[in-house]
């Protein structure tokens, strides 16, 4: 009977967590509806347009500051701030460099977040390892495409190694979040490289702009910082149930 009290217990903790989790995402929520309800194919830069669009990623990491406390600075509440930079700086199209420079230190900080303690590592199996070779081939595959329209760029001495410098941080993020083993976190990596890969294709003239192409970044990008601030908020949940489990 006791047992059946503790699991019932722990089912209603878990539920009401994950209903104060969803309540202070809320902010988040109604910014990035505000954000695509206010979208224009190419709109004219302004700091009213920056400012809505940085609004989602610095609420996000008010979010998990709140949830966490100063734990996360360093990590990904820092990442998340840092990408608020970068969303500013990429509003005009010559702070695109800048707002690259933003994001390759968001990655790091991400990077500093998923080697913490705090996140529950696992030995990697011989899968992960084909996992992390074939993120590393499709990474450099992808360079290899990408390397003669960076050549074409108006400042191909600065892009050509930049964006180098920039797909190897990102691809380190990844395979760091894979090590995790934490679904949140792993698919918030993965669609973050998916949606850096469509703006790639579109700021080199890879692929003509379209219509909604800018949307579908911004969507795949605002889901991907959504996956990764969840699962930084639930890492402590689940290493503490997982403790629980190990006592039992």
């Amino acid at each position: 009977m006791d047992t059946l009290e503790t699991d019932a217990y722990d089912r209603r903790q878990r539920r009401n967590t994950s209903c104060t989790l969803l309540f202070s995402l809320v902010p988040f929520f109604l910014a990035t509806a505000l954000y695509f309800y206010l979208w224009t194919p190419n709109p004219t830069p302004s700091i009213v347009q920056a400012a809505i669009k940085a609004a989602p990623t610095v609420l996000l990491a008010v979010a998990v500051l709140r949830w966490n406390g100063c734990q996360s600075v360093l990590g990904v509440v820092g990442g998340l701030v840092i990408s608020a930079v970068g969303d500013w700086c990429l509003v005009w199209p010559g702070l695109f460099l800048y707002g690259m420079i933003a994001f390759a230190v968001a990655h790091l900080l991400y990077s500093i977040a998923f080697l913490s303690s705090r996140y529950e590592t696992h030995s990697s199996s011989s899968c992960t390892g084909v996992f992390y070779l074939i993120l590393v081939m499709i990474a450099a595959g992808f360079y290899a495409y990408l390397f003669p329209f960076l050549k074409k760029h108006r400042s191909s001495e600065i892009m050509v190694p930049a964006v180098g410098v920039y797909i190897v941080l990102i691809t380190t993020m990844a395979i760091l979040a894979i090590r995790t083993h934490r679904a949140f976190t792993l698919l918030g990596s993965l669609i973050f490289i998916v949606s850096d890969c469509g703006l790639a294709l579109q700021e080199f003239k890879v692929i003509p702009l379209g219509q909604n192409s800018d949307a579908v970044v911004m969507l795949t990008y605002y889901l991907a910082q959504l996956l990764i601030a969840v699962g930084d908020m639930t890492v402590v949940e689940h290493k503490n149930d997982f403790s629980k489990w190990k006592k039992s």
